[in-house]
């Protein structure tokens, strides 16, 4: 192998799915790869239990509280320092000896610790979309004048990426989206109102957090990556196209002027996206499976139902208003989501939430920071409201 040159990782999110799997490429290439930082938010037990593996000079949850109960769980004579809140998360983003940030955040917590990592020259690993949906210019501008990589771990963008490897940017056409489909995708739109937390969270082929999975159910994590592709490759949103792809072995495609069309395979392990991101242009040895066609069979390819699935649409219009209206509709999915997830308000109503809210709402072009924000708190204070009142008037 030669000479290689270790990189440095602080993962924020070291608990959730796209942590652990980093932290089993990293327990694949020791020699690769040291942890300098983990940040979770109150999983005090998988954390102490990565800390003790992987020994990061730092290690951040949410609360109080749990930093209290995770100094308790672990060794005596550890070296890790123990931080909690805001000003941990920011301490974990800005380690002086990362030199690469996973952003694995679930939601908008992860915007400020990223653009924070970006400030600090730090490279990114992006598995949280929800850091371009929000705020995409100003993320992509400053990693420009950082002079940083922000590199996809999600699948599909990360085969987006490898699809353009080499390529003229403007040579390209559009960009194939690829998409599940999620576990309704064969189910009547009639019977959508007994969809339960239980059903939904049952992925037929990705395993993710609770989050992604409902998003994924609802197909607004495939709006929520159209909008990320937009800014990761400085494309028009029209160029973007959802086709929906069951067997999920196509991660996305890229088709060319002169008809084309570059396709990344493989099977549905996040390790293949997360390597790569890490250590690309090299492709680490994964000893992952390469997909058995033959068994196989097969490959199928459907239109999104937008009707079906309003999520996706809502999507599509937020990223052709642009402005705060990307942020707001994020702000607005993850209150109804949870809402969801508590059986507060029906499968149906997710959708109604957000249309709801980003019809409320009254866009800022050009946003910096402090306008970011705030249309992030209004529209999680928008978006409880109409939940309460749903809720009162009967719910679920």
């Amino acid at each position: 192998m030669g000479n290689v040159s270790i990189r440095c990782l602080s993962i924020l999110g070291s608990t959730g799915s796209i942590g652990r799997n980093t932290l089993r490429v990293v327990d694949m290439f020791p020699e690769r790869f040291s942890v300098k930082a983990l940040a979770a938010k109150n999983n005090i037990t998988l954390l102490s239990e990565q800390i003790v593996r992987f020994k990061p000079d730092l290690a951040v949850v949410y609360g109080k509280t749990e930093a209290a109960a995770l100094k308790k769980r672990l060794p005596v004579g550890l070296k890790t320092e123990i931080l909690h809140g805001p000003e941990g998360y920011h301490a974990a983003a800005v380690h002086e000896e990362a030199d690469t940030v996973v952003s694995a955040m679930v939601g908008a917590a992860g915007l400020l610790p990223t653009l924070a990592a970006i400030a600090a020259g730090k490279h990114i690993a992006l598995a949280n979309k929800e850091t371009l949906v929000m705020a995409g210019d100003l993320v992509m501008a400053q990693a420009k004048q950082c002079r940083v990589s922000v590199l996809p771990v999600d699948s599909e963008h990360s085969a987006i990426f490898q699809c353009l490897a080499g390529n003229r940017a403007r040579d390209l056409k559009k960009i194939l989206l690829t998409a599940s489909g999620g576990p309704f995708r064969n189910r009547l739109h009639e019977n959508f109102a007994a969809i339960t937390p239980e059903d939904a969270l049952s992925h037929p082929t990705w395993d993710m957090g609770k989050k992604i999975t409902i998003d994924s159910a609802t197909l607004m994590n495939k709006g929520l990556e159209v909008i990320e592709a937009k800014h990761l490759f400085a494309v028009d949103h029209h160029q973007i196209e959802v086709v929906v792809h069951p067997q999920s072995i196509i991660h996305s495609m890229v088709a060319y002027r002169d008809g084309s069309v570059i396709a990344q395979l493989g099977a549905p392990d996040m390790r293949g996206a997360i390597a790569c991101a890490l250590s690309w242009p090299e492709r680490l040895p994964l000893d992952l499976p390469v997909p058995d066609f033959a068994e196989i069979g097969s490959l199928t390819f459907e239109k999104p139902d937008m009707e079906k699935f309003p999520c996706l649409a809502l999507a599509y219009r937020a990223c052709d208003t642009g402005g705060t209206l990307p942020c707001v509709l994020n702000a607005a999915n993850e209150v109804a989501v949870d809402a969801f997830l508590n059986k507060w308000i029906s499968f149906l109503q997710i959708p109604e939430t957000i249309e709801y809210t980003i019809n409320a709402h009254n866009v800022v072009q050009n946003p910096d920071i402090a306008a970011i924000m705030k249309a992030d708190e209004w529209a999680r204070l928008t978006a409880g409201d109409w939940i309460e009142k749903a809720a009162h008037k009967g719910g679920i």
